[in-house]
This record gives structure tokens, sequence and C-alpha cells, in this order.
């Protein structure tokens, strides 16, 4: 059975977002995503305070065991064929991955069964991840060959590279710097790899993709080559377009929010016709709350210039969904989309924005955030939304009174 089969089977909620595998022990962290036990207790242990796939700060480093999860994965595990490696390669020993790994550079058409057998490797155990994140030059080599060489020849290849290098960097953060360092100058070699695999890989070589560009483009430099490869960032927004699985989703929408630092960028992605991917994403009431609080951060984003907020305003279902997400996600999502009807309602006064959240009864959200334990800039956003609405309402709502003041979100 071909590897790839077996990662589509896999419904997708079974799997560790981390690992990208079956979760055997799934724990759900303060922010509501599941994780496999040992793979967000390594993440942890390495000294992170964010949930890695929301990126919020934890409040508590606690976790619960998600029971229901439990046994739905035990129940479906019982009723398929064990998922064992064909090639037996999980069973390496570390001298042979060694041996593995200096035969890499020369190893010509066997280079595809030595990478195949070292991911499987890597997949393995926390344990084995942070060997190979060890191993002297062993990141230096795999990224000179992402860096170089015939694409058409080697896609099977980079495939398994992005791969390696997402799942160790998973284990051991640090490795961002020792990687930028490794492509500063030649990052413009190593992109048209990751375009490859972002139009032709498999799903799982897409994720690794996007998250790759997530992890190096911390330097300004980096975002600056990323954004000028018009073909790359057009495949990395079409990714939240597509039928992909929740994980490609996600991955591809915190790439492109680590990008998207600049009014150039915010109007490059507009125009690949983003917010209504986002609008229809944002419909979908089955996707889970990390996807949702990504999403919103991208329409916050893209609410902060002018093009943005034109392209919302004529997509009246989007400020509906907006209104009807409010409340029902996370903190940190409602703060999003507070912040976008501040700025088509209050900010711009546009009235079709301001009927489409009376129409689905955004004022009385609106009220009631009022009243909660909410954030100050919520707080004041809400206010400032109060006064608009106060001043058009017929209704009770006209004799309310704010003591908020007028305030710019950033």
């Amino acid at each position: 059975m071909v590897r790839e089969d077996l990662f589509i089977t896999i419904p997708s909620f079974f799997k560790c977002p981390i690992s990208l595998e079956v979760m055997k022990s799934p724990v759900s962290l303060c922010t509501g995503v599941t994780y496999d036990r040992s793979s967000i207790q390594a993440w942890l242990d390495n000294g992170n305070n964010t949930c890695p796939a929301t990126m919020q700060v934890l409040q508590s480093k606690d976790f619960v065991p998600n029971l229901t999860l439990h046994r739905l994965i035990r129940s479906w595990s019982d009723s398929v064929p064990p998922l064992t490696p064909s090639n037996g390669s999980s069973s390496l020993s570390r001298d042979q991955v060694r041996s593995l790994i200096r035969d890499i550079p020369t190893s010509g058409d066997g280079r595809f069964d030595s990478l195949s057998k070292i991911l499987d490797f890597a997949k393995s155990s926390d344990e084995n991840r942070k060997f190979l994140a060890n191993i002297n030059d062993f990141v230096s080599v795999i990224v000179g060959i992402l860096c170089n060489g015939d694409l058409s020849a080697k896609i099977r290849e980079l495939e398994q590279i992005v791969i390696i290098l997402d799942l160790i960097l998973m284990e051991k953060n640090d490795l961002k710097q020792q990687i930028w360092q490794l492509i500063s100058n030649r990052i413009h070699s190593c992109l048209p790899s990751i375009s490859l695999i972002l139009r032709k890989g498999s799903t799982e070589s897409k994720i690794a993709s996007a998250r790759f560009l997530e992890a190096i483009s911390f330097d300004s430099e980096a975002k600056r080559a990323i954004i000028e490869k018009q073909r790359l960032f057009e495949e990395l927004v079409a990714l939240i377009s597509s039928e992909a699985e929740e994980t490609a989703i996600e991955a591809a929408l915190t790439s492109i929010i680590s990008l998207t630092n600049s009014r150039l960028v915010k109007t490059k992605v507009i125009k690949l016709g983003t917010v209504k991917t986002l609008t229809k994403l944002l419909t979908n009431s089955a996707l889970r709350v990390s996807a949702v609080e990504k999403a919103l951060k991208l329409l916050e984003i893209l609410s902060t210039c002018t093009e943005g907020r034109t392209a919302i305003t004529e997509d009246l279902n989007c400020v509906a969904s907006i209104v009807q997400r409010l409340m029902k996600v996370s903190s940190s999502a409602t703060e999003s989309a507070v912040v976008v009807l501040w700025s088509v309602c209050y900010l711009i006064r546009d009235e079709r924005a301001q009927e489409t959240v009376t129409k689905n009864n955004g004022l009385a959200k609106v009220l009631l955030l009022l009243q909660t334990n909410c954030s100050p800039i919520v707080r004041q956003l809400c206010g400032d939304l109060m006064k608009v609405f106060r001043v058009n309402s017929k209704s009770c709502l006209s004799s309310y009174e704010t003591k908020t003041t007028h305030i710019m979100p950033y």
C-alpha cells in the first residue's frame, strides 16, 4: 500500500497538528486545540509558551485528555488494517541512519529511497526527530539539495526534504535561525522548489512547505523575496481556497499572516480574491476554532487598508459571516471580528455594512460584549460602534449612552 494512500484515508481530526500522525493519546490545551500528548509535551518542554496551531500565548500549560476523541480513534483503528511502513525503515538503528545521511550527497538515483527511510525514521518518534536535528551538517545537506538541482526530476526528493525539515523544526525551534543562515545568500534558489511543491506536491508536503515559509519569514529580507515570487504567493493563497484539509488551510493562513506586513502585500492578497475565500471558510460551521481564528485574523489585517475595507463591504456575506461568528469562537476571534466591523461600520461609515450588521442581530451582540469582561480594546471599539448605531436606530438602543472615546486599533 502506498503511503500517500494511507495519508489520505486517515480522518483529518484524528491527526496531531504537530506530527500529522494519528494521535495515540489526544489531549486538549486551554485554546481548545487537541494534540498528541507526546508531541505537545515535547513542544512545551522546549520552552515554548504558545499553542502551535494558533500561536496564542497559553494562559495555562495544563492539558486535558480528550476521551471522546480517544474512543473514536480507537474504534476507527480497530476497523482498519494496521498502518505499518512497507519498507520497515522505522526499525533502523541510529548508526544506519547516520550511514544513510553520509550517503545522501552522493547517492544519486538512490537518494529518494534514502530520504524515504530517514523520513519514516523521523515520523516514528519525538526522540528520532531530536536525534536528526542534532546530527552535524544534516540540515545543511538537505537544505543544499532544496536550493539546487533539476526541479522536474527531484520533486519527490524535495517533498521528502521539506517534510523532514518541518518535523525537526517542531522539535527544535532554534533551527529556524540556522536554516535562514544556510539559505540567506541563495533564497531565490530555494523558493522555486517550494513553489513547485505547492503546485504539484501531496497534501502532506504542501502543509510542510507552508510551514517552512512561515519559519523563514521572520526576516524582512526573506519576506521580500517570498512576496516578490508571484507564483509562489499565488499558490500559497490558492491553498486556502482549495478543498484541502483544515491542517493545510491553517498552515497556509499562518504563512500568509506572517508575510502580510505592508500595504503592498495586503493589496496583493486582496487582488487574489482572498476576502471571498475567507468568507467561504467562515460559513463552514465544521471549521475548527484555530482555523476560524486565523481566518478572522487575516481579515482584521486586510481591514486596516482602504482596499481591504472596500473588498469587505462589497461582499456583504463577509460582514454577515463575521457577525455570525461574533462571541461564538474565542476571545481572540471576537477581537478580530470587532476590529473588522469597527473598520467598515465606524471608520468609513459604510451604510450597507451597518445595515447587514443590524439584520444579523449584530447590535445585540455588540451591546452584550460591552457588558462582559472583554478586553479594553474590544470595549472601546464596541462603544464606537454603539455611537454609530445609536444615531441610526429607532429602538431602545437610541437612548444608550457610552463614554468610550475614539481610538485607532493600530
